[in-house]
């Protein structure tokens, strides 16, 4: 039996491995957002850009061109006048889009706790609260 190639596996802790670099991509705020939002269906540049609240135009679009590059999402131009562009995720990026779904779903339902934390954190520091 032939031993795959320590230097060749994936390991995200290693500062020479590519998955880094993707987890990097793929664990930006609006990165997760997008995929998260892509979820529902396929979006038009301006109706994800009014779903994912406070994106500027510059900002999706540098993350929707990563998540393309990276073969989490597709850009198919419609032909149209004007022409439209639709964004829609991959089998990969639904793969890894409902994964981000669990963690934000996670993330809302125990909101109420982490704002305690924050709360009682704060107060132990005689931090104000902004």
């Amino acid at each position: 039996m032939t031993r795959p190639d320590p230097e060749l596996e994936p390991d995200v802790f290693s500062r020479r491995c590519n998955s880094r670099d993707v987890l990097a991509s793929l664990t930006t705020r609006w990165a997760v957002l997008a995929l998260v939002a892509l979820v529902d269906g396929d979006y038009r540049f301006n109706a994800l850009r009014r779903r994912v609240d406070g994106i500027s135009e510059r900002m999706l679009s540098q993350t929707l061109q990563t998540l393309e590059r990276d073969g989490f999402v597709t850009r198919t131009v419609l032909q149209s006048i004007p022409p439209r562009v639709e964004y829609a995720l991959t089998d990969l990026g639904r793969r890894v889009a409902t994964l981000m779904v669990a963690l934000v779903d996670e993330v809302e339902e125990d909101l109420p706790e982490v704002l305690a934390a924050r709360a009682a954190h704060d107060a132990e520091r005689g931090v104000s609260a902004t």
